[in-house]
């Protein structure tokens, strides 16, 4: 290859050269920044962490974090129940409800006796 034919072509080979070069540094910055920013670790030439160290702290916090994280799965699933007995209750018919009051009605003067049924005998009358 003829060292002539490169020449004209020269600054183009190099300019593209440094723009790449200059776009791989401002992507490698950004990227960092955005790391720090968001809490991520920094890792070194090496693949070593650099920034969060692991001390004690840090292991602390991850646990107080994970049981914080337990007791919330935990009122969620109560809430999710209790969504669902109000769903049960809201999409019932008020008819089917009623009915079930009586009938508990009717269980609890059972057990109580006969006053309870007579007490409504003498509110109809």
């Amino acid at each position: 290859m003829d060292p002539a034919i490169i020449f004209p072509h020269l600054p183009w080979i190099i300019g593209a050269a440094l723009g790449i070069g200059a776009i791989s540094t401002f992507g490698w910055i950004h990227t960092t920044k955005l790391k720090i920013k968001h809490g991520y670790p920094l890792e070194g030439m090496w693949g070593q962490s650099l920034k969060p160290s692991t001390d004690g702290q840090t292991a602390q916090r991850v646990t107080l974090l994970t049981q914080e994280n337990a007791e919330l799965r935990a009122q969620l699933g109560s809430v999710k129940d209790r969504l669902a007995n109000v769903e049960k209750i809201v999409t019932d018919s008020s008819y089917s409800v009623s009915n079930e009051i009586e009938r508990l009605r009717d269980e609890r003067g059972t057990e109580n006796g006969d006053a309870l049924t007579q007490r409504r005998k003498g509110a109809h009358a």
